[in-house]
């Protein structure tokens, strides 16, 4: 845990009292400040409680003594409309933040040059947080991960020299860390998203600008140059004298990191030199991953890491449960775990990347369903359908060969059966079901799960090494 010291002797409100808040109210109270925490889930009021904190009610106590509202990211704090703790704080003058500036106003005060890399994206933040503390351990780092995916900030160890904190940040928890400063930051992308948080594309990819624009004055940014914002981002963290790095997976570039034929190549001043080979590399399949790759290894190279551990790191990196996961091979059939592709933009992403497909797709539908998905139907060998989306699904794939399988396990055994039988090299049973996973299971981690085990009790499986 890392204790807050900054309040030590003063009032902190903490609203939203999931992991993160709760941990917020720890950390607080370890430090030295008073606490009274507060949720619009009963639930969640009752086991800050039992943990030892003052709860109450915000809508009917005094705000004159709170030095600060400590909000969860999951809280409104600009659109549709501000949530009404937010208002209350507002009209008291009392500033409103996250954990994460939390940690921030702490490793100022005891470790100002600690290294803390800072990582956001609409899309690959999760897969390049975990590449980035992947290779900061194989480089000896002690390396702590958390933020946005899984560990509360303050859970973690303290900043000290020789420890990184490796951090993946929303937009909601970049507005709500007004003094963010990085040693190294990274945007990777900008695509329309949580639009209903912020209003606009334009105010959203403020909000992810304001991560890399904070990097601290001897510090790195990373910026992926393939989209529009972000371009624009990086030509003015230039003009504001930053020290920014390109990224790009389409295009070479005259000074930044780039990928061309599967290695990523660092130019500078007219001087080319290689820097990773990403052939082979079956966790980091498909031009997105060769993106979250790239980026990662800008990091690295910002943090002193040789180009020998770089490449041992890369090699090594096992992937992210549920994403692009090599849960087995039988033969010639490898078997991949996508469940985190629940919307046809990340499936995508997954189709891209494999030739001969046995696909596995269908959950509760979102809007658009897979209509998106069409350019990629030549790559599939036959579709398998479950779930509440499986009549919608097989209407939009006419004459792909498809069969309603209803259940997952009837798909794998099927896809399991058909792949094998095809005698294509490189069949792969592809979950990835565009879809949320709702109506059959109750989060993607649980179906994801629940492949790998059908997976691995097919006769014949064995471990991808």
């Amino acid at each position: 845990m890392i204790p807050v010291t900054s309040f030590a002797g003063k009032t902190v409100a903490v609203f939203g009292l999931g992991g993160s808040g709760l941990a917020s109210c720890h950390a607080l109270k370890a430090g030295g400040a008073e606490v009274i925490a507060a949720d619009d889930n009963a639930e969640n009021v009752a086991k800050a409680a039992q943990a030892g904190f003052i709860t109450a009610d915000l809508r009917n106590v005094s705000w004159a003594n709170f030095a600060a509202l400590v909000l969860a990211p999951g809280v409104p704090l600009t659109h549709p409309v501000p949530h009404w703790s937010v208002l209350k704080a507002r009209e008291a003058g009392v500033e409103v933040i996250g954990d994460i500036e939390l940690f921030c106003r702490e490793r100022r005060r005891h470790a100002p040059n600690a290294p803390f890399v800072a990582i956001t994206g609409t899309n690959g933040k999760s897969t390049t947080t975990a590449l980035i503390a992947h290779l900061t351990k194989v480089a000896g780092y002690d390396t702590q991960m958390g933020g946005n995916i899984g560990t509360a900030i303050l859970s973690l160890e303290p900043p000290r020299m020789g420890r990184v904190h490796v951090i993946e940040m929303s937009s909601y928890q970049i507005d709500l860390t007004p003094s963010l400063d990085p040693s190294v930051g990274i945007l990777l992308n900008v695509s329309e998203d949580h639009i209903d948080r912020h209003g606009t594309i334009e105010h959203y990819a403020a909000v992810k600008e304001r991560l890399v624009a904070g990097v601290q004055a001897d510090g790195t940014s990373i910026v992926g140059v393939d989209d529009g914002y972000c371009r624009d981002i990086a030509d003015r963290l230039d003009r504001a004298g930053k020290n920014v790095v390109r990224i790009s997976v389409r295009n070479p570039l005259a000074s930044g990191i780039h990928v061309e034929h599967g290695t990523i190549v660092r130019t500078s001043g007219g001087a080319r030199s290689e820097v990773a080979k990403l052939g082979g590399i079956g966790s980091l399949r498909g031009q997105h991953n060769a993106q979250n790759a790239a980026c990662a290894a800008a990091a690295a190279l910002a943090m002193g890491i040789s180009l020998d551990v770089l490449q041992n790191g890369l090699r090594s990196f096992p992937g992210l449960a549920h994403r692009m996961e090599q849960v087995g091979r039988r033969g010639n059939v490898l078997f991949v775990n996508d469940s985190k592709g629940t919307n046809a933009d990340a499936t995508a992403h997954a189709l891209s990347s494999f030739s001969d497909i046995f696909w596995i797709a269908g959950g509760k539908a979102k809007a658009g369903g897979i209509t998106s998905l069409t350019g990629y139907f030549p790559r599939i060998r036959k579709a398998y359908l479950i779930g509440e989306a499986a009549q919608e699904f097989s209407g939009t794939l006419g004459s792909v060969p498809h069969e309603i399988s209803q259940t997952l396990d009837v798909a794998v055994e099927h896809a399991a059966r058909d792949a094998e039988a095809s005698g294509l090299t490189d069949a792969v049973v592809l979950l990835s079901p565009a879809c949320a996973s709702f109506d059959q299971y109750r989060n993607f981690e649980i179906r994801g799960t629940k492949f790998r085990e059908l997976v691995q009790a097919l006769p014949g499986v064995k471990p991808v090494v």
